[in-house]
């Protein structure tokens, strides 16, 4: 039976997850050459932003799934840690990182917690599974 805090989670997760589907999608949708680019002028090697879009979009379709709640979480603490310190730290907190923050507190509690309920881990693994 679910308590308020497994509903909690599974509401935090699936939202978390559609927001970050959307990050991922937006990058392949608006061309990946141009963040590509973008990822060069700020003195971040290009490739990178393959790799934030796949992870953007296949973690956040895992967290919709529940699937590997708790690696996808520490993933996005990376990006979102990454993001804060190389973009939106120097734009303040309001316009700037407080979006990101509040994202990477949410990934951190799943780090912490993982999100049993309604996910794919919990039918995978039969309950044995800490995500």
């Amino acid at each position: 039976m679910a308590n308020k805090e497994t509903l909690g989670a599974l509401l935090l997760r699936i939202v978390t997850g559609i927001i970050f589907i959307g990050h991922g999608m937006s990058k392949f949708q608006g061309g990946i050459e141009n963040i590509v680019g973008w990822f060069d002028s700020i003195g971040l090697p290009g490739f990178l932003a393959y790799i934030v879009a796949i992870i953007e979009l296949v973690g956040g379709i895992a967290l919709v799934l529940g699937l590997g709640t708790r690696i996808v979480g520490a993933l996005f603490i990376l990006l979102l840690g990454g993001a804060i310190i190389k973009v939106q730290l120097s734009q303040g907190f309001i316009g700037g990182y407080a979006y990101d923050l509040a994202l990477l507190a949410i990934s951190a509690y799943f780090v912490l917690n993982g999100s049993k309920q309604y996910s794919l881990d919990q039918y995978l693994f039969n309950g044995k599974s800490k995500q």
